[in-house]
C-alpha cells in the first residue's frame, strides 16, 4: 500500500509541475534543468555508484547480524566500545532520519545508555553507505570524506554532551543477540563486499575511462561469480530481494530530488545565496545548519539539492554544516524523538546537533 502511495504521488508531483503557469521564460528555464540534470545524474552517477550502492546495502542488511552490533550498546557494555559501535553502525543500517527512530526507542527501552543511544540516532542516517559515496562523486572527495568523519566524530560528541547533561542510569540488562541473516565464510564475505566497494573505489579514481571500466567489470564479475559458487539460492534470493527493496525506497525520492534542484535553480538569485550562505561566517553556518534541521531531506536528496545550492555560490562550510544537520534532523523527526525522550531532551538534541554542525562548517570551510 505504502509503494502505491508513493507512486501516485510522484505521479503527482510531476503533473503539479507540467500544470503550473508556463508563460515565463524562468519557468521553462526551470524545466529543462530539471530534465538535464536527471540525465546528467542517470548517466553519470546512477549506474556506477549507487546501483553497487544497493548492492552493498542489500548485503549488509542480509549478511550482517544487527543484533550482534546493537547488543554491545546495552548499559553493561564497555563505554568505549559502545560509541565506537554506535557510531558508525549507521553503515550497517542503511536508514534515514525518521526510520532509525524505532530502532532507537528499541534499544534505548532495553537497557541502551543515553549517550551511546543519541550517538546511533545521529550516526545512523549520517554514514548511510549510498549517501556518502553520491556526496564524494557528485561533490567531490574532499567533502565526501569530510561528511563521513566529521559525521562520525560529531555523533560520540553529542552523544557524550546528552550524557553529561542528563545523568540517568542505564536500565538493567542488556539486548538479546538473536540470530539472523545467513552465514558466510571469511573468505566469502571478503570477496563478496570488497569486490563491491572496489568498483566503488575505481569509479572515483581519476584515470582513463577505459581502464577505469574494465577494471569495474572485473570487480563486478568477482562478485558475480562468489554469488554464483558460493551463495545458496535462499542467500541470493533473500539478497537480491533486498537490493530491490533498497531501490524501490530511495531511488523515486532521489530522482524527484534531482529535478527539484534542477528545477529551483533559475528561481535562485545567486546574489541571495551568496549573501546569506556564499561566507564561512557563523552566521551562514547556523542558517544552513537550521535549515538542514528542520526541512526533511529523503535518503540520497540532499546532494542534488545541495548541489544547486553551491552553483549559486554557497560556501564549502556551511555545505558541510547542512550535510550533517540535514539528513540527522527534520520536523517529522522531531515529533517522533519527543515521543521517546520527551521534550527537554529532544530539544537538548536538536539544540546540539545545530551547534556542532555550525562548529564543524566553520573548521571545514576554513582549511
Amino acid at each position: 500500500m505504502e509503494e502505491k502511495y508513493k507512486i501516485v504521488g510522484l505521479i503527482l508531483f510531476f503533473l503539479g509541475i507540467y500544470l503550473m503557469p508556463a508563460g515565463s521564460e524562468t519557468f521553462k528555464q526551470a524545466v529543462l534543468g530539471g530534465v538535464f540534470m536527471l540525465n546528467d545524474y542517470a548517466q553519470k552517477h546512477v549506474l556506477t555508484c549507487l546501483v553497487p550502492a544497493f548492492f552493498i546495502a542489500g548485503g549488509i542488511a542480509v549478511f550482517v547480524r544487527k543484533e550482534l552490533i546493537l547488543k554491545y550498546l546495552g548499559g553493561k557494555a564497555n563505554k568505549v566500545l559502545a560509541y565506537a559501535i554506535a557510531s558508525v553502525s549507521g553503515a550497517i543500517l542503511a536508514v534515514c532520519s525518521c526510520t532509525i527512530i524505532p530502532i532507537f526507542a528499541g534499544i534505548h527501552k532495553r537497557g541502551a545508555g543515553l549517550g551511546p543511544a543519541t550517538t546511533f540516532l545521529f550516526s545512523g542516517p549520517a554514514i548511510n553507505v549510498a549517501a556518502i559515496f553520491l556526496t564524494g562523486s557528485v561533490l567531490g572527495a574532499k567533502i565526501g570524506l569530510a561528511r563521513a568523519v566529521t559525521a562520525v566524530v560529531l555523533s560520540v560528541l553529542i552523544g557524550i554532551t546528552m550524557a553529561a547533561i542528563f545523568r540517568e542510569k542505564s536500565q538493567e540488562g542488556d539486548l538479546v543477540a538473536g540470530e539472523s541473516g545467513f552465514d558466510l565464510s571469511k573468505t566469502t564475505t571478503a570477496l563478496f563486499f570488497g569486490s563491491m566497494v572496489m568498483v566503488l573505489i575505481v569509479n572515483g579514481l581519476q584515470i582513463e575511462s577505459s581502464i577505469k571500466y574494465a577494471l569495474m567489470a572485473f570487480f563486478a564479475l568477482v562478485t558475480a561469480v562468489t554469488v554464483l559458487i558460493k551463495f545458496k539460492a535462499e542467500e541470493r534470493r533473500e539478497w537480491l530481494s533486498e537490493v530491490w527493496s533498497f531501490t524501490k525506497l530511495l531511488t523515486p525520492y532521489l530522482f524527484v530530488g534531482v529535478f527539484i534542484a534542477g528545477f529551483i535553480g533559475p528561481y535562485l538569485p545567486r546574489e541571495l545565496v551568496e549573501g546569506l550562505v556564499g561566507q564561512n561566517t557563523v552566521t551562514g553556518n547556523l542558517a544552513a545548519s537550521i535549515f538542514g534541521a528542520f526541512m526533511y531531506f529523503s535518503t540520497l536528496t540532499e546532494v542534488p539539492i545541495l548541489q544547486a545550492f553551491m552553483a549559486k555560490g554557497m560556501h564549502q562550510g556551511p555545505a558541510l554544516a547542512l550535510l550533517l544537520s540535514g539528513p540527522s534532523l527534520s520536523l517529522p523527526s522531531m515529533l517522533m524523538i519527543k515521543s521517546v525522550l520527551g521534550t527537554k531532551k529532544t530539544t537538548v538534541y536538536v539544540l546540539l546537533v545545530i551547534v556542532y554542525s555550525t562548529i564543524a562548517g566553520l573548521i571545514f570551510g576554513g582549511m
